[in-house]
């Protein structure tokens, strides 16, 4: 209990905006494992087809770029955290509508993910700013620490639980039988987590960036440098979301395999990250960085190789360990070349995050790009036994891209922050 009481007086010390900022992301922390990963079960349960999972992340991908453009016009008139908000809620009405689609069409699909992109887009857009301004460097690995204990908790429970509600609907006849009244239900508490996320965030005070020009063509080299690690990062992303459900639906069993299979490591891993964003400093990402990039490489070779249950399922015991260490290290080095380079070139901060996210839309072209093209010229099998360990591969250049950046940020004079200090300035 003392532990927890000197865990607790931690995040008390913090801002009331960052504190804010976390809540409400532990809340939709629920919802995230829905959109991720049973969004993507359904369409394979009612499609059968591989490919059509990946058209669906595709146009995700395709509206997100577009979303962060027109969130970016948005910010001049609407504060950072309405639109926020309104990204959330428009998350939940976008997965709603795709529950009611009857026969998942390509063109149904590619709109679903259309739309469900544009929504998105606008919430990750605000949470990156966001978090920008409610922390600084010395913080960071303790907000995005927490974020993702919580985000890996609630990947453990949330696909289980869901996955044994869906599973039950043929074991014991809920709902008569039908699976996807299961989905329709949970579409509905999703939305009303949602609403509550939505509510809390409300609460608190964050700053807009100024009304200027945020499209810029020509950047400082070390920004460059942060694109090359944006694209490798988006490489991965679509298969990060969509991979574990259909592996599992094709190797190993039905959703409710799907929800027991995300606990496995799940728990140790939230625990990981915990102590990982208190006890790591700046200076350590790059270890980190580079052990979660080992884990997601290995992982994928080995299911490569045997490509069976027993592989999928050290796949995503390895994706469990590998996505959040990954998470708690690139965001954090992103956000620390924002404040360097929008100090030296003079820009609205929100010039970085809008163009970063066109390094990741190309880094996720590329990627769905080569599963779509083993798919459709081999078979969707092949694609998801080759293109992993193909796309983790390419992916360990980052290791080398994060020292470049570390060294464009010391040259620059953005040293690191040598602790946690529990402390930010309120914005």
């Amino acid at each position: 209990m003392n532990h927890l009481r000197k865990e607790f007086e931690v995040f008390l010390r913090c801002s009331h905006s960052m504190q804010v900022l976390m809540v409400s992301n532990m809340i939709y922390a629920l919802v995230l494992p829905v959109i991720e990963v049973f969004v993507a079960a359904y369409v394979m349960r009612n499609s059968h087809a591989v490919a059509k999972v990946v058209t669906y992340q595709l146009s995700i991908y395709a509206a997100t770029p577009l979303a962060f453009y027109l969130n970016g016009k948005l910010l001049g008139r609407v504060g950072a955290k309405h639109l926020y908000a309104a990204g959330m809620l428009l998350s939940g009405v976008a997965m709603m509508l795709m529950m009611q689609l009857s026969i998942l069409t390509p063109i149904g699909v590619a709109t679903s993910g259309f739309t469900m992109g544009l929504a998105t887009g606008i919430f990750w857009a605000n949470r990156g700013f966001l978090a920008l301004t409610a922390t600084n460097d010395s913080n960071r690995n303790y907000y995005y620490g927490l974020e993702n204990f919580v985000a890996s908790l609630a990947a453990v429970a949330v696909p289980a639980l869901i996955g044994l509600f869906i599973s039950g609907t043929a074991l014991y006849g809920w709902l008569g039988g039908v699976a996807n009244r299961a989905y329709h239900i949970i579409a509905i508490v999703v939305f009303g987590l949602t609403i509550l996320a939505a509510a809390i965030l409300e609460r608190g005070t964050f700053r807009n960036p100024e009304r200027t020009r945020f499209v810029f063509f020509h950047f400082h080299p070390l920004w460059r440098r942060m694109l090359e690690l944006a694209l490798l990062k988006g490489l991965a992303q679509g298969y990060i979301v969509t991979a574990p459900a259909m592996l599992i639906m094709l190797l190993v069993g039905q959703e409710g395999t799907l929800g027991t299979t995300q606990a496995i490591g799940g728990v140790f891993s939230a625990f990981l990250m915990y102590t990982a964003g208190r006890i790591a400093a700046p200076r350590h990402r790059r270890i980190v960085f580079a052990f979660g990039l080992g884990l997601f490489f290995l992982g994928a070779v080995i299911n490569a190789f045997l490509f069976n249950a027993v592989g999928v399922l050290i796949f995503i015991g390895c994706l469990l360990l590998a996505k959040p260490l990954l998470d708690l290290a690139y965001y954090p080095i992103q956000l620390q070349v924002v404040d360097a380079v929008s100090r030296i070139e003079g820009r609205n901060e929100y010039a970085y995050i809008f163009n970063h996210e066109f390094g990741l839309f190309t880094g996720r072209c590329l990627g769905c790009g080569l599963f779509l093209g083993i798919a459709y010229w081999w078979s969707g099998i092949a694609a998801l036994k080759y293109a992993l360990p193909v796309i983790a591969l390419l992916q360990l250049l980052s290791i080398r891209v994060a020292g470049q950046i570390f060294q464009g940020l010391k040259a620059a004079g953005s040293t690191p922050v040598a602790s946690f200090v529990g402390q930010t300035t309120e914005v």
